[in-house]
């Protein structure tokens, strides 16, 4: 099954609403977007954004086909939950898909395999695609444990998903993340290798080939096009380089 490569950018507590316009204008002429309407055919292009860009980006990216995702989100509808996002109220902007379960997510927001695979099924009740994220840090990997930790948390996000066919992972080694270090293009195909052979024997092969798999960590316009030859990389989430409209529209341009 052909999986269309995905970039997806994600922004972080970064930028404002007066910085929109000028940052996707910029992009859309960098990549030639508007020059050539099958490039939203060829290649997923996605911006993750805090929660106040949300309503703001949608009408300037999604006519172009250019999906707009929360960072987060709560798995309840609504509720005593201060702070939190419901799935249905990012619908409600226009938002089509979110991030679940992001390294710093983990790290400093007590992000559980719990937590992930209550918000992984909840986007996919709600119809809104989960890109859901799982990688080991840099004393895991030196242990020997990054098949073990991977393994876990794959299994734990999808326990209860009967058809996760609209769904997306996206491994995140945690020690290249925001260091400057990327894992090498075959460290990165070793473990999305592994996660695919995962896939296939949890979901069969008409499921678990169709699944895409994106790298995150530390891609760059330089690093970005042996990554995306790899044969189970489907594309990365970026950190970043997304920040900087030239450098993500270069990426885009090696994924087509």
């Amino acid at each position: 099954m052909k999986r269309i490569k995905m970039l997806a950018g994600n922004w972080k507590m970064n930028k404002l609403n007066r910085d929109l316009a000028g940052f996707f204008g910029t992009f859309f002429e960098a990549v030639g977007w508007h020059q050539d309407e099958s490039l939203s055919d060829r290649v997923d292009v996605l911006f993750a954004v805090p929660p106040t860009l949300l309503a703001h980006a949608v009408p300037l990216a999604e006519p172009s086909g250019v999906r707009i995702a929360a960072q987060n989100i709560h798995w309840e509808t609504a509720g005593a939950f201060t702070g939190e996002v419901s799935v249905p109220m990012i619908k409600e902007v226009g938002v089509s898909a979110t991030l679940i379960g992001h390294s710093e997510r983990r790290q400093y927001f007590a992000e559980t395999d719990v937590t992930v695979a209550k918000k992984t099924k909840a986007s996919l009740v709600h119809e809104v695609l989960p890109i859901v994220c799982v990688g080991e840090t840099l004393e895991q990997r030196e242990a020997g444990l990054t098949q073990d930790v991977v393994a876990r948390q794959v299994k734990a996000a999808l326990a209860d998903i009967q058809d996760p066919k609209d769904l997306i992972l996206a491994y995140e080694p945690v020690w290249a993340i925001g260091t400057g270090r990327s894992a090498s293009a075959a460290q990165a195909q070793e473990v999305h290798a592994e996660i695919r052979g995962l896939l296939l024997a949890l979901f069969g092969h008409s499921i678990g080939s169709g699944i895409r798999i994106l790298y995150g960590g530390s891609a760059t316009p330089n690093n970005i096009g042996e990554l995306l030859s790899q044969k189970d990389i489907d594309g990365a989430l970026v950190g970043g380089a997304s920040l900087k409209p030239e450098d993500f529209a270069k990426m885009v341009r090696a994924a087509l």
